[in-house]
């Protein structure tokens, strides 16, 4: 469940492996994957939850309109996964509500 030929980010050609880790587990990318391409492939679909009644999100529009799959990614909160692409040893985050800063970000 890769994407291949993204709409916004054009074709992912790269077949280098990198790892991202998402929330502690290491998780296996294609060099030029998203986040959220990268998450789907292995398995996790579940990036949030929102801030008023705690319902679960994840990738929806998948070209970065809806902010569905906002997560922290090295300590920043709502990142769209679903337009950033991975680079190895990035650290993601499931976000509760609007998402909270890293201490000493």
């Amino acid at each position: 469940m890769r994407v291949k030929d993204h709409p916004i980010l054009g074709k992912n050609e790269s077949s280098r492996i990198v790892t991202i880790y998402v929330d502690g587990r290491p998780v296996e990318a294609w060099e030029e994957d998203t986040i959220a391409s990268a998450m789907l492939a292995a398995g996790m679909r579940i990036c949030r939850e929102t801030p008023r009644t705690g319902e679960a999100r994840g990738v929806f529009c998948g070209i970065g309109q809806c902010t569905d799959c906002v997560m922290q990614v090295d300590g920043i909160p709502n990142i769209r996964t679903c337009i950033t692409p991975v680079r190895e040893g990035m650290d993601v985050r499931f976000q509760k509500g609007i998402g909270q800063w890293r201490s000493g970000s």
